[in-house]
């Protein structure tokens, strides 16, 4: 034994599991770490998503803006260049008609009609372009009005030309040159210019202004991305030279883990088999002495009738009683004083408690080495009808069952790989438990059923007994502890064994129950079970 009366054996595998856990607390990364860092990540993600999502808008919605303030700046000088067409197709009459009044030539005439045919679609144009201002629609309304003031003359002329009144077609043109009509087109036109030049002005302004804007929008965003690309090299980095340093310390640690691996298995090995043998001296050493209570309590029981003779004996002395022959002494029982009668019958019980206790005993420690061999059987997995294996269980216990007044109905169960000698057992405990622990004159009604699930067989032992207490759940799984009134035969092993088993098949075992409600024991067991080291070592 080692310190605190803890086995040898059982230190070795604490001491064992501790080295592991610390290993692994060493590489393992605490939950609230991965979650900032995660958090982190996420936040830094939407932070640059957030970011080019306005430079982009921005930039789409000032494109748009830079796009429309020039387009605005090329009607402006759309408008310019339509009125200084509209001005050039009235010199051009002008120029047409005086050259037809002095030379009569027809290509004067021609072009005169063409120019003049020209000017008003020209006016129309140009009242079109200005038609969102205005100012200068008014001054388009003027400049009609003044251009078909000087059509009408121009027209006049040609007349005067064609009657052969050139004298009176010179004077006309002379009137016209020295008259209002061509300063009014002319005043008209130069202050539709200005207007356009101011709007020209005031739309350049805005035009630079949006496409100064995009590029600062641009050259932020730009900046905020990369200041944002920056962090998450850090991060990255920080990362990586965390991750490099986890790699080079279990690089290291697992240059010896092989090695390690094996001694702490050998020493697991060497600790399951010292507890075997730990429990297999205890018990013997029990037993032994055991033994001797248990003679020397029969010798006793025998004596018993010789003792309380000498003492009828003596109590018919003290009385002058005359005395019984010794022949009818040995076979008669003596007769005793109240007193006396008393003490017979508390020594007889104090024997039967002692017997009792023994009996006790003897099967505890039975049980242990029961254990203890079932422990070191080595597993054999083979394919198993698990309907024709429960239902051989079920017809075991036929009179059981009829005496409890109970019905066992058995639904179709999954084939399963593993040991069939343990499934008997498991089952078997079960069962033999849900008959034990039904309800007085209540009928009974368990059910087994099964189902598969991701590679795993289910079982359920349904039952409509008495139920557990919830506080009991885990206590009834410990060895040597039970449940409830104690008002039926065991040792309290049966579930602790049937866990045992569950576990080294690699499967778990759960509980559902309730007081007066019954209670579901549901095993989960691999499907295909094979011999691992697992159920090799344990």
């Amino acid at each position: 034994m080692a310190r605190s009366g803890v086995p040898v054996a059982l230190q070795i595998v604490y001491s064992g599991e501790s080295k592991f856990l610390s290993v692994r607390r060493e590489f393992v990364v605490s939950p609230d770490a991965m979650r900032r860092r995660a958090i982190g990540q996420i936040l830094l993600l939407t932070a640059g998503f957030l970011v080019l999502v306005a430079v982009s808008t921005a930039s789409v919605i000032l494109v748009n803006k830079s796009r429309e303030d020039n387009a605005w700046v090329v009607h402006t000088v759309e408008v310019e260049n339509q009125t200084n067409a509209l001005l050039l197709e009235i010199r051009r009459a002008e120029s047409a008609a005086r050259g037809y009044l002095v030379s009569s030539g027809p290509e004067f005439l021609t072009d005169h009609k063409e120019a003049v045919a020209a000017i008003v679609p020209e006016l129309d144009k140009l009242a079109h372009l200005v038609g969102d201002n205005p100012v200068q629609s008014q001054n388009v309304t003027k400049l009609r009005s003044a251009v078909e003031a000087r059509l009408a003359q121009f027209a006049q002329e040609i007349s005067l030309i064609e009657r052969d009144d050139r004298a009176g077609a010179a004077a006309l043109v002379s009137e016209v040159a020295g008259g209002n009509m061509p300063t009014a087109i002319r005043d008209v036109a130069d202050t539709m210019r200005v207007e356009e030049d101011r709007q020209f002005a005031l739309r350049t302004a805005n035009a630079d202004r949006s496409q100064q804007l995009a590029s600062i929008v641009t050259l932020a965003g730009s900046g905020l991305v990369v200041a944002l690309a920056g962090l998450s090299v850090l991060l990255v980095r920080r990362s990586t030279r965390a991750r490099d340093e986890a790699e080079v310390k279990l690089r290291d640690a697992n240059l010896n883990l092989e090695s390690t691996i094996d001694e702490r298995t050998a020493d697991l090995r060497e600790a399951n088999n010292e507890i075997q043998r730990f429990a297999y001296i205890v018990s013997h050493d029990l037993r032994s002495p055991l033994v001797n209570i248990m003679g020397f309590t029969s010798e006793l029981d025998e004596l018993r009738g010789d003792i309380f003779k000498r003492i009828a004996a003596l109590s018919r002395a003290a009385a002058s009683a005359p005395s019984i022959p010794e022949i009818a002494a040995d076979s008669a029982e003596p007769e005793l004083g109240a007193t006396d009668q008393q003490l017979a019958r508390d020594f007889a019980e104090a024997l039967g408690f002692i017997k009792s206790s023994i009996g006790k005993m003897d099967r505890l420690i039975s049980a242990i080495l029961n254990l203890n061999r079932e422990g070191r059987r080595q597993f054999e997995p083979m394919k198993i009808e698990t309907n024709e294996l429960i239902e051989g269980i079920v017809a075991t216990m036929a009179h059981q069952a009829a005496e409890a007044d109970a019905k066992i109905r058995i639904e179709p169960l999954p084939q399963i790989i593993s040991d069939r000698l343990a499934l008997e057992q498991i089952f078997s405990n079960l069962i033999d438990n849900a008959l034990k622990y039904l309800r007085p004159g209540v009928p009974g009604h368990i059910t087994i059923r099964g189902r598969t699930k991701l590679g795993f067989a289910i079982f359920e032992v349904a039952d409509n007994g008495r139920g557990i207490d919830p506080r009991d759940h885990q206590r009834i799984f410990d060895l040597f502890r039970r449940a409830g009134p104690q008002d039926k035969p065991g040792q309290g092993i049966g579930l602790a064994h049937v866990r045992a088993l569950v576990r080294r098949l690699g499967g778990t075992m759960s509980l559902w129950s309730e007081l007066h409600n019954g209670s579901t024991f549901t095993i989960t067991l691999p499907i295909a079970w094979t011999v691992s080291n697992r159920s090799e070592n344990s």
